[in-house]
């Protein structure tokens, strides 16, 4: 990840979203691993039937985790600048809180329940939001000239 962001013009939001894509990166990868993720033989491609848990907790399906990969690339690549950083932290934690408000109101053993959700995900939504923001309009305040 040298690559991404050299040290003389890395910011801490930069770092910041680096870190948040590189966690998503991850989390994507292990909802596909077998005994990281429970009941991996009931994973479905989408929808609320999937069983399959990500560490026995979150209620994961392959579209659910291609999302967390796709999330993450793009948080890793918004970290090459000051303004996709910021962007990706804002947008992204605005995103994680309408995936909140979308769990609590849409029953979870619903058809419109695609991704899936379940009691765990929403929560973790919650916190996902409210930190990513608060990580971008915090972190952002301090831009430096070497971060322009």
């Amino acid at each position: 990840m040298s690559g991404v962001l050299s040290s003389a013009t890395k910011s801490t939001v930069q770092l910041a979203a680096l870190v948040v894509g590189a966690v998503f990166l991850l989390i994507g990868i292990l909802g596909f691993i077998p005994g990281i993720t429970t009941n991996y033989g009931q994973m479905q491609f989408a929808g609320h039937e999937s069983g399959a848990m990500l560490l026995g907790l979150f209620q994961v399906s392959i579209l659910h985790n291609i999302v967390h990969l796709v999330f993450g690339v793009a948080g890793v690549l918004l970290a090459r600048t000051w303004a996709g950083a910021r962007g990706f932290l804002i947008v992204g934690g605005i995103i994680y809180l309408v995936l909140w408000l979308y769990g609590l109101f849409v029953p979870h053993g619903s058809a419109a329940n695609v991704a899936p959700f379940n009691t765990a995900d929403n929560w973790l939504h919650l916190v996902l939001g409210v930190v990513m923001i608060a990580l971008g309009a915090l972190l952002a305040r301090r831009r430096t000239h070497a971060a322009l």
